[in-house]
């Protein structure tokens, strides 16, 4: 999937995990798209969470390896 901007959250707990994601959410611009690049698994639970809340668009999300990877799209 193609992207505008790469959030590097690997090492991360939440909720530090989250609050780089949103800053860098912050930063774009409307219908740019996000890649979040993590290890923390509550993350998978997590990030549909802060999209409704944000509501930014979670389009996809997979596991790479031992990284979960998450694609949003800025509202």
């Amino acid at each position: 999937m193609e992207f505008n901007q790469e959030c590097d959250a690997s090492g991360l707990l939440c909720p530090l995990s989250i609050i780089r994601t949103k800053k860098a959410l912050a930063g774009m611009g409307s219908g740019e798209v996000l890649r979040v690049v993590a290890t923390d698994p509550g993350l998978v639970r997590d990030m549909p969470t802060l999209t409704r809340k944000t509501s930014d668009t979670l389009l996809q999300h997979e596991r790479e390896g031992p990284a979960f990877v998450f694609y949003l799209r800025k509202t």
